[in-house]
């Protein structure tokens, strides 16, 4: 079970005859020198984790450290409950719990790095919306979880999900990826149909810029986790309609990881150029202006 490439997991996937859920988990109880039961005790420890800072915030909105975010997300829940949402309602929560997940984690509150913590907001946002409308068990989401972990591996093995290095498409598009795929196996996809609504994604936020106002893990980064959410449900639909992929998912990683090696220092988490450049930005963090 220990694959290092896309191609390698599709064809245990298609040797064993089993979902990306299942591979991940094998590997995890054959390398990851724990048993199954630890296995499973873990990812529902991140569920649960993942839960609470999606839904907290809902309730108790909290100022973000740096004072650029907060209670965001439950302007968004009210919205939706005075009836003038326009998303729909999975859209409308997934990306409600996006941001919240970004609240939690602006305010020093414990969340599950989903690859990181300034993406975390995208795979609890997805995974809880679709439990949500459609009945999903937790089992099934720990299911989604375990997928979402291989699509992660392989971005970090092979990539890179820091936005120092690569970008926010690092970060968030990584993030997005992993809910993309989590999504499609959760709503009866095949394997390749997973991987290839990963690749849409990072097709689709190639080159997407990190540059955090005040060098804070807090804006423009719980609206692109939201962005991620929208992104990501968009690559789930077009791969289970039965869309292929010209790219395939270890293509697009390469190609990602190119595009954010050739991205200038100041747009790679420096806080030096992009929005945090912005003068409305630097006056708001007490900075140049």
């Amino acid at each position: 079970m220990d694959f290092k490439t896309a191609k390698d997991l599709l064809a245990l996937c298609r040797q064993e005859n089993c979902p990306i859920s299942a591979v991940m988990r094998r590997r995890e109880w054959e390398l990851g020198e724990t048993t199954p039961e630890q296995a499973e005790e873990r990812m529902a420890r991140a569920l649960e984790i993942m839960r609470t800072s999606a839904t907290d915030p809902l309730e108790h909105p909290t100022r973000s450290m740096g004072g650029l975010i907060g209670g965001e997300a439950k302007k968004l829940a009210d919205h939706a409950a005075a009836g003038r949402a326009i998303c729909g309602p999975l859209l409308q929560r997934a990306v409600t719990y996006a941001m919240a997940v970004l609240e939690v984690n602006a305010s020093m509150g414990l969340i599950v790095a989903a690859p990181t913590a300034g993406s975390s907001g995208v795979v609890p946002g997805l995974l809880l919306a679709l439990q949500d409308e459609y009945h999903l068990t937790d089992a099934q989401l720990l299911d989604g979880l375990f997928n979402a972990g291989a699509v992660g591996y392989l971005a970090m093995r092979n990539a890179t999900v820091a936005g120092a290095v690569g970008g926010c498409q690092a970060e968030v598009g990584v993030g997005a990826a992993m809910a993309a795929s989590a999504a499609v196996e959760l709503m009866g996809g095949a394997p390749e149909q997973c991987l290839n609504a990963a690749s849409t994604v990072l097709m689709n936020m190639l080159g997407l810029v990190c540059d955090p106002v005040g060098g804070l893990v807090e804006y423009p980064c719980q609206n692109r986790n939201a962005a991620g959410v929208a992104n990501a449900l968009i690559a789930a639909e077009i791969a289970l309609s039965g869309i292929g992929q010209l790219i395939p998912f270890d293509e697009m990683l390469a190609v990602m990881c190119q595009v954010g090696r050739r991205m200038p220092a100041e747009l790679r988490e420096t806080a030096l150029g992009g929005c945090a450049a912005a003068p409305s930005a630097c006056r708001r963090c007490g900075g140049c202006g």
